[in-house]
């Protein structure tokens, strides 16, 4: 698909896109039973321990005006905190701080997980009202990634939905037989270099950014 620099293909497949629920219904088949009776509004002793297991959690968060944002939370297996069957909480380890997550959090009162186990398929989906928290008791106890943070992420569970593996069984991210050999994709420094738009910038000085960065990551 040609587009000019002044219209991108969204713009011209939105034309046409689907406009209502209905529609969308149309093309697909009803849920199974299942599907809709294995959402709840609480964890259970088999959820809890799969939050236990997870190493690594993607964030999904909006601000007011509905800007959409997901942000990886990595850490030891069982950095997430449960606090109770409808509580979990974040520690907010050292980033980029630009705290994008955070602040649509603060604009919005919500959020939404999908909890990943390295090497399983298995994955959890967990959505609620969400917080941003300083209280000392609780930074106290969340010292998984190092020591307390500044901040924590809490939210309180109104949605709990256990997926089926299939997109990662379909993706082969945990094979390492279908990983794209390393030279396959531009390295981390490369895309790095290409959006800050430095010319005074070089390769080995991102990567020694990025070394430098790595060295310390929990201060």
């Amino acid at each position: 698909m040609t587009t000019s620099l002044a219209t991108s293909a969204f713009d011209l497949l939105s034309l046409d896109a689907v406009q209502d629920q209905e529609e969308l219904r149309r093309v697909y088949d009803v849920p199974k039973d299942a599907a809709l009776r294995k959402q709840m509004s609480e964890l259970t002793d088999q959820t809890r321990r799969l939050i236990g297991c997870s190493s690594l959690v993607l964030i999904a968060s909006a601000d007011a005006e509905g800007n959409c944002d997901v942000s990886p939370r990595g850490g030891p297996a069982g950095f997430v905190s449960v606090l109770d069957a409808r509580t979990v909480a974040i520690p907010d380890a050292t980033g980029n701080k630009r705290l994008d997550t955070l602040r649509n959090v603060i604009a919005t009162g919500r959020a939404g997980l999908l909890f990943v186990i390295p090497g399983r398929t298995t994955t959890l989906r967990v959505n609620g009202r969400a917080c941003v928290s300083t209280r000392p008791e609780l930074l106290s106890q969340l010292t998984a990634v190092g020591k307390p943070p500044a901040s924590a992420l809490v939210l309180g569970i109104e949605e709990v939905y256990p997926h089926c593996p299939k997109s990662l069984l379909r993706s082969g991210a945990w094979k390492p037989e279908q990983w794209l050999p390393t030279d396959a994709q531009p390295t981390s420094a490369e895309v790095t270099l290409a959006q800050l738009r430095m010319p005074e910038l070089t390769i080995a000085d991102i990567e020694q950014a990025e070394a430098e960065s790595l060295k310390y990551r929990y201060e």
